[in-house]
């Protein structure tokens, strides 16, 4: 398996002075590089010239254009090599050299290369004209200026080549360091701090965590927002999603890339977009997006005491929601035929005394008395509330109500016909929380009434709760609603609950509840819609079903 070598420093500081000090190093060879080929073409341009010069004044020494017009160079040879000789030291060249027409050396200024060939191939000097340019001097590179050498007739008669060697690569660099060295340490230097100030910066930015720890940080974080069932959107204060993760994606039902983009862009609900973008802190936020209910909530996220960011999260509660409505239901049941089995009891309690007294006609009154206002609170619930489920719920409730105190009413403008099973459910739950509220509230200050109105227009629900209570003050109306709320003591199932409920169910159908004072200016009146509720179809056949 590979592995990191050992050379290579773990800490980010260490990383980053290595490869800065790994640049400047790449820096300055390639600067000697170009110092040294800059060099070459200083040389080049400057020394072919002299050598050129040098060239030229030797094929124009009469001395030697007589000898080559004569045809004199072998008894000449001697002077002419002392003519080369003194061209050579003054020139400060390595090599002068006097050759026949086809590069054949005939004299030189150190007797080398006699009867051997300069290097002719890249130059004019055979078309009669001069030329300077790099040749081999018999093996040793060299920059050269090749003169022509014509008589009379202008024909070539000879050459004469002056050549100055290129100096060494150490000759080279000991010409450009002493100038590179000091910049290049320089360079060097401030690379170092720079790299160490800027490890610095990083570190402070990466709360002093390493590469490796960071890289770990980042898997687990995606570990994390793939295993958690419960949907993350961290939001930046400019408004720009950073985080959206599987699980939120899917609650809200959103496809395509998010990250990058404004919660403005998405295609959100209009109330969740709102929470997503709102500064202020949120605890168990119910809202209905679509068919799920989902529990919100938002902190801030903070660097230096100041809010850089948020982090929601979203819980679906749909199918607790769905349980949470029955329990609900199944408690008004119980403290209904808890309540009514108080009153039997007490009622038995009276007749059987009366009989043990053999008082049989003030049974007979009672009994009659209790019949006639059992039937008077049916009547006057089933004459306004045809549905069955409801009307129950209200006659249960009249009668919990009465135990503590309180008149529940139906008013004489209610009229609701009968509704399909999961409309009445809703209702219901709904309608019972609410009288439920309502009775509390009214018994809390010595309240005796409590007004229930129903009505059905179209295919919406519409009921109002009046108490006789202390009413909701204005600056509460926003967070009655909330789940968890509540004016009442907490006990071992939590309080909140059902205000939270009514909203969650009336939204989900896509209506509403709100809260306004009442007529009097005391109490207070909760009112709500529930649209989409169909109307069940009887006919009376005659036969019993």
């Amino acid at each position: 398996m590979w592995s990191r070598a050992r050379w290579w420093p773990a800490t980010l500081a260490g990383q980053f002075l290595v490869l800065q000090v790994s640049v400047m190093l790449v820096v300055v060879v390639v600067a000697s590089v170009v110092s040294v080929q800059q060099s070459d073409a200083d040389f080049r341009a400057t020394r072919g010239a002299a050598m050129r010069s040098a060239a030229e004044h030797l094929a124009n020494t009469p001395f030697v254009r007589q000898s080559f017009r004569t045809g004199a160079v072998a008894e000449n040879r001697a002077p002419l090599a002392n003519r080369t000789q003194l061209e050579r030291d003054s020139a400060r060249a390595s090599g002068v050299y006097l050759a026949a027409p086809d590069g054949t050396v005939l004299v030189s200024s150190d007797f080398a290369g006699r009867d051997e060939r300069i290097d002719v191939s890249s130059s004019t000097v055979q078309d009669l004209r001069a030329w300077t340019g790099d040749v081999d001097d018999f093996g040793t590179p060299s920059i050269a200026a090749q003169v022509p050498i014509i008589n009379r007739k202008l024909d070539l008669v000879g050459i004469a080549m002056v050549a100055e060697e290129y100096p060494t690569w150490g000759e080279r660099a000991r010409g450009v360091l002493p100038d590179l060295l000091p910049v290049a340490g320089l360079g060097l230097g401030l690379g170092v701090a720079g790299s160490l100030l800027l490890s610095r910066l990083i570190r402070r930015r990466t709360r002093g965590l390493e590469p490796a720890a960071i890289a770990a940080l980042a898997d687990q974080r995606e570990a994390l927002l793939h295993a958690i069932r419960e949907g993350v959107v961290a939001v930046s204060t400019d408004g720009i999603v950073t985080v959206f993760s599987d699980s939120a994606r899917e609650l809200v039902g959103l496809d395509g890339p998010v990250e990058g983009r404004r919660v403005d862009e998405l295609d959100l609900d209009p109330a969740l977009r709102g929470l997503l973008t709102d500064d202020a802190e949120i605890r168990d936020h119910v809202v209905v997006v679509g068919e799920r209910v989902l529990v919100v909530n938002r902190n801030a996220v903070l660097e230096g005491g100041r809010p850089v960011a948020s982090v929601t999260t979203l819980r679906d509660r749909t199918e607790l929601l769905a349980l949470q409505s029955e329990l609900s239901a199944r408690e008004s049941i119980t403290n209904t035929l808890r309540a009514q089995t108080h009153e039997f009891h007490n009622q038995l309690h009276t007749i059987s005394g009366l009989v043990q007294l053999g008082e049989y006609d003030e049974v007979s009154r009672l009994v009659g008395t209790l019949s006639r206002r059992r039937a008077e609170i049916s009547d006057a619930v089933t004459a306004h509330v045809e549905d069955p489920t409801v009307a129950a719920l209200l006659i249960a409730k009249t009668s919990l109500a009465s135990e503590r105190g309180v008149d529940l009413v139906v008013t004489a403008d209610s009229d609701l016909p009968r509704l399909d099973p999961e409309s009445s459910t809703d209702v219901g739950t709904v309608l019972g929380n609410l009288v439920d509220n309502a009775v509390d509230a009214s018994v809390a200050v010595e309240g005796r009434s409590v007004e229930v109105t129903l009505r059905h227009d179209r295919d919406v629900v519409q009921l109002a709760v009046a108490d006789s209570g202390p009413g909701v003050p204005p600056e509460l109306v926003g967070e009655i609603f909330r789940r968890g709320w509540s004016s009442k003591a907490p006990t071992v199932g939590g309080r909140g609950v059902g205000l939270a409920l009514v909203q969650v169910v009336c939204e989900r159908r896509g209506g509403s509840v709100t809260v306004r004072p009442g007529a009097s200016g005391r109490g207070a009146v909760f009112e709500a819609e529930l649209p989409g509720a169909d109307l069940t179809l009887t006919a009376e056949t005659g036969v019993d079903a």
